[in-house]
Order: C-alpha cells, then structure tokens, then sequence
C-alpha cells in the first residue's frame, strides 16, 4: 500500500455548529416556558367537581331527519295510492270491455230470436188464414163438372170411396212414391228440392218423376186436368184449397184417405188424413 493512501476514520463526524447551537435554544425555551407557568398558577390547584354539559347539536338535526323520513313516507303512500288508482282503472276499463261486448253478443242473440219470432208467428198467421179461407171455400164448392162424370178414367159414380194406394200402377204409382219418400223434408216457400219444397213445388217434381210437366204454381196446377169428384179420387190426383184457378194448396193423394203435400215451415212436408184438412176440389191429370 502507498504511504499516502487515504486511511478512513472510525470516529463519528462532528455536527455543525450551528445545528448544536438551534437544539439548545429550543430546549432551553421549553424550560422557560415550564418555569414561567408553574409561577404564575396558584400554589395549589383546586380538583375539577363539576363536569361541563356539552351543548347539543343534534336536536336540529334529528328535526330535519324526521322531516325528511316523513316528506319520503309520504311520497312513497302517494306513488302506491297512485298505482292502486292506475290499476283499479285499467282493471275498470277492461271490465267495460267485456261489459260492451257481452251486450252487443246479446243484443245479436235477441235479434236472431225476434226475427225467429216473427218468422214463426208469421208462419202461425198465414196457416190460420189459410185455414179460415178453406173453411170459406168449402161453404161455396159447387158440384162437379158434368164433364168429370163424362171422364173414360174416373171411377164410376157408385164407387162410394177412394181408391186404395194399392191399386195405383205405373205413372201413378211412381208419382205417389215420390210423394212419400219427401215426407219429413222441409217447409219453404219457393222450394223445389230435394230437401225442401214448397206446396206446389212437390206436386210438379213427383209428376216429374212420370215424365209430366205441370205449372210451377198452385193456382195453375188445380186445372191442369180434370175436375174429380173427391168422392171419386185415384192415387196421383191433384188435391187443391180454394177455388179451381185461384187455389192457395196442392198435395197429391196417394190412396186410404190419406195426401202427402208440403204444409208449411211449421209441419214441413206431411202426410196426413184428408180429414185433417178437407180439400176444396181435384183434378187428374193421368
């Protein structure tokens, strides 16, 4: 090693001066201060008796607390008021709804049943005038035409019943079994089949059915033949109600008493006993 290598010192370095000097007049100044307070207290201090109450601050605050948790109470009462009202209204109008539409299904259904009502009563009134003027015609029948006595096909005169519907053959028979398959069949005016029919309407398809053409209506259909006695009658005969020309009915006799003939949308189409309802004349066409 050198001889003039730096050796370093083990011994603490020395503090400033002046740092030496600042501790000692700090310490020195608490000293004084101590000394100077113990001086001027009294020799002997009294203990403390009495504790010093704080002054609340809390009271105005708790105030404003409770204000607040009430004004939110009361916000939150009226938001749930609010919406039971907004239900109660929506639950309201719905039951409105329905209220509207039950009395409109039901105003419909009255509808329907009046105006099923009146067809019926309808129907009721026509077949009791219909009734009331057979019973006139009846009073006012004259006697039947000497030609219809004249007539090769009629029955003799002596003949004091109908004949059977056994004895019916050929056009006549096909024409009365026509008449009997309908019975059952519906009532309407102006019907012509094959499920419903009219009076008149059935008399011209069942003569149909022999390859004969009648009129379409009841009052032309009581003279297209000739005028039977109905004490003479044959199975396929015309049978009408009212006056010959001006007839209101038609049905067809098909033997033992008994016509088959489309009534009215009460009945529908019938057979029945001529005493039911006793007709005002015949013609025969076969």
């Amino acid at each position: 090693m050198s001889h003039t290598a730096h050796i370093p010192s083990h011994r603490k370095p020395r503090q400033r001066a002046s740092k030496s000097a600042l501790r000692a007049g700090v310490a020195g100044g608490v000293l004084s201060t101590i000394a100077v307070a113990g001086a001027a207290g009294p020799a002997q201090a009294e203990p403390v008796t009495q504790t010093i109450e704080m002054p609340t601050i809390t009271s105005g605050l708790s105030t404003a607390v409770a204000a607040s948790a009430q004004a939110t109470q009361q916000v939150a009462l009226d938001l749930e008021t609010q919406a039971h009202e907004d239900a109660a209204a929506e639950s309201a109008a719905k039951k409105a709804k329905k209220a509207k539409a039950e009395a409109v299904r039901k105003a419909e259904a009255e509808k329907k049943a009046e105006a099923a009502a009146k067809a019926r009563a309808e129907a009721e009134a026509k077949e009791r005038a219909e009734r009331a003027s057979r019973t006139a015609e009846r009073t006012t029948l004259s006697a039947p035409s000497s030609s219809s006595s004249g007539n090769s096909s009629a029955p003799s005169a002596s003949s004091s019943a109908p004949s059977s519907s056994s004895n019916a053959t050929g056009s006549a028979a096909a024409i009365v079994a026509f008449a009997k398959a309908q019975v059952g069949d519906a009532y309407i005016s102006g019907g012509t089949g094959p499920n419903a029919w009219d009076c008149s309407g059935l008399v011209q398809a069942a003569y149909r059915t022999a390859g004969i053409d009648l009129p379409r209506v009841s009052q032309s259909q009581s003279t297209a033949g000739t005028q039977v006695s109905l004490d003479n009658l044959q199975p396929g005969d015309i049978l009408y109600w009212g006056g010959a020309g001006s007839a209101y009915h038609v049905a067809i006799y098909v033997g033992d008493g008994q016509f088959v003939g489309a009534q009215n949308s009460s009945t529908g189409t019938v057979q029945r006993s001529m005493d039911y309802d006793r007709p005002s004349g015949a013609v025969r066409v076969l």
